[in-house]
């Protein structure tokens, strides 16, 4: 899937940034705590990481108000924020090898996904905001209503929407980073970044890089730690962020379940908020669809980041023609294409689960499948006895009542279920809370439209599955969230408008004549 490799860069573990980066220093958390950061390779601790509570909240959102409200940051102009996202680009450029082996050894991914997937597209994020910071534009209109005349001009301002909060997960640590402060960045907002508890260090190592490319103090305020509580129980920061009164607007990617708390929470207080949550995508094999690109991408939809991925392609439904020969090229290609094993190692294409915690989860669902009823064709256990690894895993016989098939499971784990009718296989499609992505493959491109525009999904790939572009928007229906990411869609999520009524007599009137 990924042929771009680069070099796997040593890391001195020593000279990480382990504090919390606010008004551009690095501090302490107020509380003295920090937490152990895990391999999940080999369950071994990386290094202790400061833990971030609601004072240290209190401290970031401070220093992004006064950022925001007269600071440097609110003098910037679009010209200047253009070029400060474009050297920060440049800079993670040409350190793209050492944030590649950071991210596998923090978060697990496999070193070709990180190195030829999730660097490309964090340097593209931010050139692609770099480029529409100095064009944002608002509209000029005529009016000529019963209670106007030519007096009166309107026109629109986007502004930026304030100080931001944004939470990200610890499935692509670093590019979630990128997802989030670039639109933010583009149109001037401030921002606190909440980075994942489990995999901070790649987004503690770009806040130095953030300086270096000439963000003013409280521009960007980054902090590692956990979600609604603290280690000994105190309120956390992820959620204290949620509550700040000085917060504007809450960014979130993550579970459904949290999100919805979230969603709750900004109610109360009237912030505005994006949410991009889980998903239970369908993948839909026509009877004509070429099967080695479908099994193909099948393995790309629930494989890919050991399934850890929101839009993973967990509900296989196969037309009956085909479904005895795919299933067996399916079986096949998962023998001779997964790679299990260290993640900085040559040929890994599967590495760990990202914890101890969604290792049992991912387990848990898989023995549920099995208690249930369901086939279990290929995989289906622990692999080997150290670090957080499952084998890739293929359900068969699943039933629409059955737990794997209808929660998100966050891990490789693949159900599937046979079809007769594309009117019926459409509607069991659609018959989940969720709809952020689906897939359809067949060579009849009529087709194909036909089942598209019936999906109830944010995104329909098409012979694809995956297919990723900062100008291109993600985000979902229902449970999926609310608002999008990426391309000029994001933008509206960071911005207010503004309409501008003017009214203009002439200084000079025309003197009447005798």
């Amino acid at each position: 899937f990924f042929s771009h490799v680069m070099s796997v860069v040593p890391i001195d573990v020593k000279a990480l940034p382990k504090k919390l980066f606010i008004n551009n220093k690095w501090v302490d958390a107020k509380s003295g705590r920090t937490y152990p950061n895990v391999n999940p390779a080999n369950e071994e601790v990386i290094c202790e990481v400061a833990e971030a509570g609601a004072e240290d909240v209190d401290t970031a959102v401070q220093a992004a108000h006064d950022a925001f409200y007269g600071g440097e940051w609110s003098k910037a102009g679009p010209y200047n924020r253009s070029k400060m996202l474009w050297k920060l680009a440049d800079l993670i450029e040409a350190k793209k090898d050492y944030f590649a082996s950071l991210e596998s050894l923090d978060n697990g991914k496999p070193y070709a996904e990180s190195s030829g997937g999730d660097l490309p597209l964090v340097i593209q994020c931010f050139r692609y905001y770099a480029g529409i910071a100095d064009k944002l534009m608002g509209h000029t209109f005529e009016v000529g209503g019963p209670l106007v005349d030519d007096s009166i001009t309107a026109y629109t301002l986007h502004e930026p929407v304030g100080v931001v909060g944004q939470i990200i997960p610890w499935n692509f640590p670093l590019l979630m980073v990128a997802w989030k402060l670039g639109p933010a960045l583009a149109v001037g907002c401030s921002v606190v970044l909440k980075l994942a508890e489990q995999t901070p260090l790649t987004g503690l190592v770009l806040a130095d890089l953030l300086v270096e490319a000439g963000f003013p103090p409280g521009a960007v305020n980054i902090l590692s730690g956990w979600g609604d509580k603290t280690t000994d129980g105190q309120l956390g920061p992820g959620l204290a962020l949620v509550r700040h009164p000085k917060i504007n607007k809450i960014a979130f990617t993550g579970s459904s379940a949290v999100g919805r708390l979230i969603w709750k929470e900004c109610g109360d207080s009237f912030k505005r908020c994006t949410l991009e949550l889980g998903g239970k995508s369908p993948n839909i094999i026509l009877p004509d669809a070429d099967l080695d690109a479908a099994v193909s991408g099948a393995l790309v939809s629930q494989f890919f980041n050991q399934g850890q991925v929101c839009c993973a392609g967990s509900r296989t439904f196969v037309h009956e023609e085909i479904y005895d020969e795919y299933l067996k090229k399916l079986v096949e290609a998962t023998k001779k294409d997964r790679k299990i094993g260290d993640p900085l190692a040559a040929g890994t294409n599967q590495g760990p689960q990202v914890s101890k915690e969604q290792f049992d989860t991912v387990m848990g669902y898989i023995n549920k499948g099995k208690k249930e009823g369901a086939t279990c064709l290929y995989g289906g256990d622990r692999e080997g006895s150290k670090g957080y690894f499952v084998q890739p895993t293929i359900f068969t016989d699943v039933k629409d009542n059955m737990t794997i098939w209808n929660e998100e499971i966050f891990g490789p784990v693949m159900s599937v279920q046979k079809f007769t009718d594309i009117d019926d296989v459409i509607a069991r499609a659609n018959n989940t809370p969720y709809g952020l992505a689906a897939a359809v493959w067949t060579k009849d491109l009529g087709t194909a439209r036909y089942v598209e525009k019936r999906l109830r999904a944010g995104t329909v790939w098409i012979n694809c599955f995956n297919v990723f572009d900062t100008a291109m928007t993600f985000g979902g229906y229902g449970a999926s969230g609310i608002g999008r990411e990426l391309g000029q869609y994001a933008i509206n999520s960071y911005t207010e408008v503004k309409q501008v009524c003017c009214k203009s007599e002439p200084l000079y009137k025309k003197s009447k004549t005798n």
